[in-house]
């Protein structure tokens, strides 16, 4: 299943290859960037010390000159390897979904606390989970934007520690903790896979929260005050490295000037605005037509416009309703945390650069979104298959209904990628959209019309 739907995500993105580089940051980083056109040691010294375009990336830096090393600046192998590591993604996140369900399985089993889901519903919500993460729209921009490698490598990695962890959650949380587990073999692979994530890009930060709620639900390892302690001493180390990523990635983006609308946007508006992005994305996962490349940071807001309090409401009442149903079924609170959670380094709290949101933002924190998405597809696959047997029509028209609902998916993901073809598509398409809000896309417009040698 895994492998499949893998090689489907693989072929829907192939138009990729037709695309070209674009002037925003594929430049600086690859066809501009003379750093990457050697591995030497002069390269790995400047790659793991350089505050290079205000960012502190060193393994996305490595993938960029091997890329260079074999195909030159032909984009096509660079598209090529975004492709093949957003397959792999959606196989681990396949793979991923599969482990979570085994485990609540294991831990429930016998119990009526919670009734576990059949192998079917199982693989049903992993496929439904995994063709979404692949194919979904939101997700072109971290895949055809060659500048976002780093999301993908991260995206990785950061899959990968989780995937290994689960390896090493059946070691109790309430039983003392001596130095041993810190050196178990799973628990040290997640703690390297976590490096090469933070080393790709600083917004995997946020694991060891992310590891803390699993611990919770569904590995049930979290049951008191006394093995929260334990769990959250555990994760020490991965505190420690989320730290020191934190510190070198303010630092980059301040060595650039990055981080300036920080004393010209007040607290306030910040939150506000995070607020806001919080309710849009799940808008722009749940109905993705409207996407844009590059979302300028809004000129008014104020706390009591109708937006902002739609934004406030929504949010508090998703919060309450998970923490209400948390006795009956504790998923809901789980991926709504992990959804926050995995958000909060780009909610704009901390602003970095004048875009308010950006769709390559939701690369991991989605999955919470697209595991519910699942899920309720495997529960009404279930009801349909008992419908089926008084009625097969039922059948016929759920299954319309799904292949409808994958050609929708993959017709909106060929033409989101089209908008990334090359620079005059991509910022023709943001002017279209935004008029008078990005004068970023007049700009970059301009340079690639000069570029090209057509002044006039």
């Amino acid at each position: 299943l895994a492998a499949s739907v893998a090689l489907i995500t693989f072929i829907g993105y192939l138009s990729c290859l037709q695309n070209d580089f674009i002037n925003w940051d594929d430049g600086p980083y690859v066809f501009e960037n003379p750093h990457i056109r050697s591995l030497n040691a002069a390269f790995f010294r400047w790659a793991f010390f350089d505050f290079y375009e205000m960012n502190w990336h060193p393994l996305t830096w490595v993938s960029h000159a091997l890329d260079y090393a074999v195909w030159g600046l032909n984009p096509l192998g660079h598209h090529l390897t975004n492709i093949i590591l957003h397959a792999i993604n959606t196989f681990l996140v396949i793979m991923l979904v599969i482990r979570l369900f085994d485990a609540f399985k294991k831990r429930t089993s016998g119990s009526e606390q919670e009734p576990f889901l059949s192998e079917r519903s199982i693989l049903i919500a992993a496929g439904v989970t995994g063709l979404l993460f692949g194919l979904h729209p939101v997700h072109v921009e971290s895949v055809a934007w060659i500048a976002e490698r780093k999301d993908l490598l991260c995206g990785l990695f950061f899959l990968l520690s989780i995937v290994t962890y689960t390896s090493y959650a059946g070691i109790d949380a309430s039983s003392k903790i001596t130095l041993s587990r810190f050196f178990n073999k799973y628990y040290l692979i997640t703690l390297g896979f976590f490096l090469f994530a933070l080393l790709s890009k600083p917004m995997a930060v946020t694991l060891p929260l992310v590891l803390l709620i699993l611990d919770w639900h569904p590995f049930g390892r979290i049951r008191s005050f006394r093995t929260l302690w334990s769990s959250c001493v555990e994760k020490l180390p991965f505190l420690a490295l989320s730290l020191l990523s934190s510190v070198l990635t303010v630092l980059a983006q301040g060595s650039g000037g990055a981080m300036e609308l920080m004393g010209i946007i007040p607290f306030s508006t910040r939150s506000l605005v995070a607020v806001h992005s919080l309710t849009a994305y799940l808008w722009k996962m749940l109905w993705p037509l409207e996407l844009i490349p590059y979302y300028p940071y809004p000129r008014d807001v104020s706390l009591l416009s109708l937006e902002s309090l739609a934004a406030i409401a929504l949010v508090l009442g998703l919060s309450a309703g998970c923490i209400v149903m948390v006795k009956k079924q504790k998923a809901w609170l789980a991926a709504w945390g992990y959804y926050v959670v995995t958000l909060l380094p780009v909610l704009g709290i901390v602003q970095v650069g004048a875009q308010s949101m950006a769709d390559r933002y939701t690369y991991l924190p989605g999955l919470a979104l697209f595991l519910i998405i699942g899920l309720a597809v495997a529960w009404a696959a279930g009801k349909v298959r008992a419908l089926n047997r008084r009625s097969p029509l039922a059948k016929v028209l759920s299954a319309t209904v799904a292949i409808l609902a994958f050609i929708s998916l993959c017709y909106l993901t060929a033409r989101q990628i089209g908008i990334w073809k090359d620079s005059f598509v991509l910022w023709n398409y943001v002017i279209e959209k935004e008029p008078e809000r990005a004068p970023v896309a007049y700009n970059s417009r301009g340079i690639a019309f000069e570029t090209k040698g057509q002044f006039d």
